[in-house]
């Protein structure tokens, strides 16, 4: 570990952040209180606290979407403050790596790795929700821009691709809507009422489809861009196959109120739908959506969005599966599930603010060994969850331990000093400015690799769940991507590693580069040993950067 790495953690520790103080009746104190009322044996397996680096590598996985660096890992266990970790999370929270991983977990989370961008361009998409996260965009007004945008204004137009690359079908927006939104898969109530849970009757799926079942995919003859135009009347009736009943239906969320229309108008519409025209009626069903979904009475909304960020930090949901909330699929804790997304709901679907509030949980700081071993199957969250990294963790974790990640900023800063003649992109002099302007760059140079991983390791069903493949293996193996990060260059970690001569410093950054910890004597030893067997330095370096990036320690978030 040399100076300048040490400079350039101290750098990005030292970003400005928000007060890390506490009040004594926070959301945080009420979670861990109720966890431990709610079991008699809760102490008997209760874990002690991580050690600082485990903390770290989970947080950093957790807000940033990375392993830490050596030296963010060497600096936070040199620092004896007792408020650390709760400084920390604010410091996280405030950089603009927070924001891309929030990108890259709302994506899946709304699109469902849908591959297709046939009316919104992906990045543009993303960068929407990135800029969104940045400003820490409340998931209520996410919630609103998403469905209420009909693309045919170009200021915002990225956030309707959840619409419109759905194609307005009702198969696909209603199981959407119902599982990012509700989190009920009613796919099933599509031909008659759900067979196996009564909660998901037919008119709850045609409750949703009525919002847009006037709406419309219009193509504009003069730019060929597609947007949503709406009628202003038709019924929306469906018929059970069970039954050959036959019922209409209003716009409606569940069993909450139906949305009648209003008395009809004489001259219905703002722009009278034609094939040169837009349809805009006066009363827009489609428009009463985005304000049904999150009205305050509509508990499913606050209780799914709650479920869902308390799996991302605690890899697993209160309610599993995440979108099948129903009586006979009742929490694991009830009580708290009701007191985290009422917290929610109250601080307006605050994300950056719930997220700090989990992470300051002791349920998440917790060690994931346990002292009674294995938790039961009913989850006491006495010990951390592991959980295994997404596609995008792993990927930004192997650039960032093998140093590419690195050896890209240090170029994009270089280039930024001096510029090329022909670049026209703005001089930022701002701290927080220069540093979303260089993470957007290095963002954009190594896009690439993240989508490969994304293709070798993105899975579309039950998030959470690891199945390893043969294909991962290979990858992770033989793949000529990460081979070519193995080769000794711009001082990475091979190169780094290749050059030291003492086995013990060796051993000590090869571990704190990849599973962020120092090596037990045992690993130091087993280094020492593996180097003086084998001549080639070079691939034995490589063999054990290597052996590290495939082990199950860096695979999984522990």
């Amino acid at each position: 570990m040399n100076r300048i790495q040490l400079l350039l953690g101290t750098c990005l520790l030292l970003l400005p952040f928000r007060s890390g103080e506490v009040t004594a009746a926070e959301l945080h104190q009420k979670i861990d209180a109720l966890l431990t009322q709610s079991d008699p044996q809760f102490a008997q397996h209760e874990a002690d606290l991580s050690r600082d680096s485990t903390f770290l590598r989970r947080i950093c996985l957790d807000l940033l979407g990375r392993i830490p660096t050596a030296a963010e890992v060497q600096l936070f266990q040199q620092e004896t403050e007792s408020q650390k970790r709760i400084q920390t999370i604010d410091r996280l929270l405030e950089r603009p790596e927070y924001a891309r991983h929030m990108q890259h977990v709302f994506d899946v989370t709304l699109m469902e790795r849908l591959p297709t961008e046939k009316h919104v361009p992906i990045e543009k998409w993303r960068d929407y929700l990135y800029q969104s996260f940045q400003k820490n965009i409340s998931w209520q007004q996410l919630t609103w821009d998403i469905l209420s945008t009909t693309g045919a204004q170009a200021e915002t137009r990225s956030s309707a691709r959840f619409l419109l690359d759905r194609e307005l079908k009702p198969e696909l927006v209603t199981r959407a809507i119902g599982r990012v939104f509700l989190g009920r898969d009613l796919q099933c109530a599509q031909c008659h009422d759900h067979p196996a849970i009564d909660d998901y009757p037919q008119r709850h799926y045609y409750g949703l489809v009525s919002f847009f079942s006037r709406a419309y995919l219009f193509n504009n003859p003069k730019d060929k861009e597609s947007s949503i135009g709406e009628k202003a009347e038709g019924t929306t009736k469906f018929t059970s196959v069970f039954t050959n009943e036959e019922a209409t239906t209003f716009p409606r969320i569940l069993d909450l109120p139906v949305i009648a229309d209003p008395p009809a108008d004489k001259e219905p519409y703002l722009a009278k739908p034609d094939e040169n025209t837009r349809g805009i009626p006066k009363y827009s069903r489609l428009q009463q959506l985005p304000e049904a979904i999150t009205r305050a009475d509509n508990i499913a909304y606050r209780q799914n969005i709650a479920n869902r960020l308390w799996y991302l930090m605690m890899g697993r949901g209160l309610v599993e599966p995440l979108d099948m909330f129903h009586e006979g699929n009742a929490p694991t804790h009830p009580e708290l599930l009701k007191l985290i997304a009422d917290d929610l709901h109250q601080h307006q679907y605050d994300i950056r603010y719930f997220l700090k509030q989990l992470a300051l949980t002791q349920a998440y700081q917790r060690s994931s060994l346990s002292k009674a071993g294995e938790e039961p199957e009913a989850p006491r969250y006495s010990a951390a969850h592991m959980k295994p990294l997404s596609a995008e963790q792993l990927a930004w974790s192997t650039m960032q331990a093998t140093g590419l990640l690195e050896t890209t900023r240090r170029a994009t800063i270089k280039s930024f000093a001096t510029p090329k003649k022909e670049d026209t992109s703005p001089v930022v002099t701002d701290g927080i400015s220069y540093e979303i302007h260089l993470e957007t760059t290095v963002n954009k140079k190594l896009q690439e690799h993240v989508t490969s991983f994304v293709t070798a390791f993105s899975r579309i069903d039950q998030p959470g769940e690891f199945n390893a493949t043969a294909n991962q293996s290979l990858f992770l193996g033989n793949a000529p991507l990460i081979s070519g990060w193995l080769l000794p260059a711009d001082n990475n970690l091979t190169a780094r590693l290749v050059a030291e001569t003492d086995s013990d410093k060796l051993a000590k950054e090869l571990y704190l580069c990849v599973l962020s910890r120092l090596p037990s004597p045992t690993e130091t030893e087993q280094v020492s040993r593996f180097l003086g067997e084998f001549p080639e330095r070079t691939t034995t370096v490589q063999e054990l950067i290597r052996a590290l990036l495939c082990s199950a320690e860096f695979r999984f978030n522990h």
